[in-house]
């Protein structure tokens, strides 16, 4: 039994400048563990995120897909709702604050 996918862009572009959601992509009171990767570009950081929400589903978790405002096959976070666990990524430009 599969869990279900979500995919978001939780930050973009305005007129205004960029806005991020980054802060609200998991709480800190619920959080259980929030990991963070780097890496250059093309060193595997989205392929990992993208296995790692594939096993996760294929367990029953529900799993949110945070995706790069500028490319939408990358992605700068993952979430598995039912353990409260975030992998972000922590390359610049990202910030994440912990």
């Amino acid at each position: 039994m599969k869990g279900n996918i979500r995919h978001f862009f939780p930050g973009g572009n305005t007129s205004h400048g960029f806005h991020s959601f980054y802060d609200y992509i998991i709480s800190q009171d619920t959080a259980r563990r929030k990991i963070c990767i780097k890496g250059g570009p093309g060193t595997g950081k989205s392929t990992l995120m993208k296995s790692i929400g594939t096993f996760f589903n294929d367990k029953g978790y529900d799993i949110e897909y945070h995706h790069c405002s500028s490319d939408n096959n990358s992605l700068d976070g993952l979430v598995i709702k039912g353990l409260n666990i975030a992998i972000l990524d922590g390359t610049a430009p990202h910030v994440a604050v912990f």
